[in-house]
């Protein structure tokens, strides 16, 4: 799992997305109300909003559903969401950080530090986890959409810094400033993304023995559980 850093996508590839579907849709849901409640409900003049549909989408999240989601911003005019980061250590000592949002940072650092702990993990402060990342831009497109020469070719015009491609889709990255600028310039000539996200990319990687693996899958998955958690990245390499 070496070059991995958001769980989601460590998830998917060991098969636990299904499992998890409607806290996706959910999660989805949340993020897509708060993006039109603090900018424009017109995804092309908002940008925050404009990625948490592509990503809806990807996850083949139901146009109604998109649609409610949106309308939600309007109708709920005491919605009040703050984004909140926790950082911590957990099984095996991995460097662990939680992005949540929420409506009650009180109940969510609670259960977050509750989660910690019954996994044998402890909840640092800020930084205390951090240090051992690069926080970046990372927008990824659809293998389909566009070839490997082409897709890097647009990266470097677009002002992006890296350009990877695997088996399922392309993933560029750049400084947190310009990722959507970069995306303003893909868009020319992509349409479809799976996503646009400011990650925490693992300066190191911690391996992880084969017969961990479970313990260190069950405390990712229980703090994906949390409905206030949106996003989890780890230096976690898993044993295949």
């Amino acid at each position: 799992m070496a070059g991995h850093s958001h769980w989601a996508g460590i998830k998917h590839k060991k098969g636990k997305a299904d499992k998890l579907r409607s806290k996706i849709f959910s999660k989805l849901s949340k993020e897509s109300t708060v993006a039109a409640k603090l900018g424009d409900k017109d995804p092309s003049m908002n940008a925050r909003l404009r990625s948490a549909i592509q990503a809806a989408r990807s996850a083949n999240m139901p146009k109604e559903n998109i649609e409610r989601a949106i309308d939600k911003s309007s109708i709920n005019t005491e919605l009040n969401f703050e984004n909140l980061r926790y950082e911590g250590f957990g099984p095996e000592k991995v460097a662990v950080i939680v992005e949540a949002l929420t409506d009650n940072k009180n109940r969510t650092a609670s259960n977050i530090r509750t989660i910690f702990q019954k996994a044998g993990g402890s909840l640092g402060t800020q930084g205390s986890a951090s240090h051992n990342f690069n926080q970046l831009g990372v927008i990824k497109i659809k293998k389909d959409e566009v070839s490997d020469e082409r897709i890097f070719e647009l990266a470097i015009e677009a002002g992006a810094d890296e350009c990877k491609s695997n088996d399922d889709s392309h993933e560029i990255q750049c400084s947190v400033s310009e990722i959507y600028n970069v995306k303003k310039e893909l868009e020319k000539e992509i349409n479809n993304f799976i996503s646009t996200e400011i990650e925490w990319i693992p300066l190191n990687s911690v391996k992880i023995s084969k017969e961990k693996n479970d313990d260190l899958i069950n405390f990712f998955e229980t703090l994906e559980e949390d409905d206030d958690v949106q996003n989890i990245y780890t230096n976690a390499e898993f044993t295949k």
